[in-house]
């Protein structure tokens, strides 16, 4: 895991303001701000956007401040139509896609952060390398130590293609895991609740034939049974995904496996 420095003091102080001058309408949007090779404390950058002249999302608000307001902020994004979770984000309190939120969504002031209880690399950019290791330890890959048909692809009934409704979806932005409590004091050993959802995709998956494999190595006191239901994770998914019904069911099918 790459290591870096986190903020002596976890409470921002305030920091510069950037004014709309002219603007008839104006969004007033704060941003963590904080470089680790210059700045001894984080501090929030207060932002006047002129809603005539920038697009409707949380994510354009961003990319105009970066663009033709102050260049030195740092965030991740690509796809901006919530498909490749890039731009993971604390907006208002919350964990979400900074792309699929409009500021129309919010009242008052926007408050932007880097997902929480994860260090910064520097202002939204989170430090996700532990995370996606994490992610790897399950071996996220179709394991069939058949041969493949010689005549064409694996084949599912619909049926066993509608197991993977709800799993195959998640692009893997963190939002729910840092979401969880259990995440945030565990997540050395505790997989989080994104990683245990893929985990169960791969289970759940009836190409796969290594459930028993996936089972013992999912078996374990801080990988799997820190999970306390506490539901943050479904609640946050900017996906609309059920991580805590994933888990259920992965305990559901070690349970089975321990009695057969």
């Amino acid at each position: 895991m790459v290591e870096f420095s986190l903020p002596k003091n976890s409470q921002p102080k305030p920091g510069k303001h950037y004014p709309a001058q002219g603007a008839k309408r104006v969004r007033r949007v704060e941003v963590y701000r904080w470089n680790p090779d210059t700045d001894e404390n984080p501090r929030i950058d207060s932002y006047e956007i002129d809603l005539d002249d920038c697009g409707p999302m949380v994510l354009d608000a961003i990319l105009k401040i970066k663009n033709q307001i102050d260049s030195s902020l740092a965030f991740r994004r690509s796809c901006r139509e919530g498909v490749c979770g890039s731009c993971a984000m604390n907006i208002n309190g919350k964990n979400t896609l900074a792309c699929t939120q409009s500021m129309a969504d919010y009242a008052g002031t926007i408050k932007i952060f880097p997902l929480p209880h994860m260090a910064v690399v520097k202002d939204l950019v989170a430090d996700m390398s532990h995370f996606f290791e994490q992610y790897a330890s399950i071996q996220p890959w179709l394991s069939n130590q058949n041969p493949a048909p010689s005549d064409g692809e694996r084949l599912q009934s619909p049926e066993q293609r509608a197991k993977l409704d709800g799993l195959y979806e998640c692009v893997l932005c963190a939002c729910c895991s840092t979401s969880c409590p259990s995440y945030w004091w565990n997540s050395e050993r505790y997989l989080g609740p994104a990683v245990l959802l893929q985990a169960y995709r791969w289970l759940a998956d009836s190409r796969d034939d290594a459930d028993q494999q996936r089972l013992e190595q999912l078996n374990d006191a801080f990988k799997l049974y820190r999970c306390h239901t506490i539901m943050n994770c479904t609640d946050t998914c900017p996906k609309g995904l059920n991580p805590a019904k994933a888990i259920a069911e992965i305990k559901q099918q070690l349970l089975k496996h321990e009695r057969d």
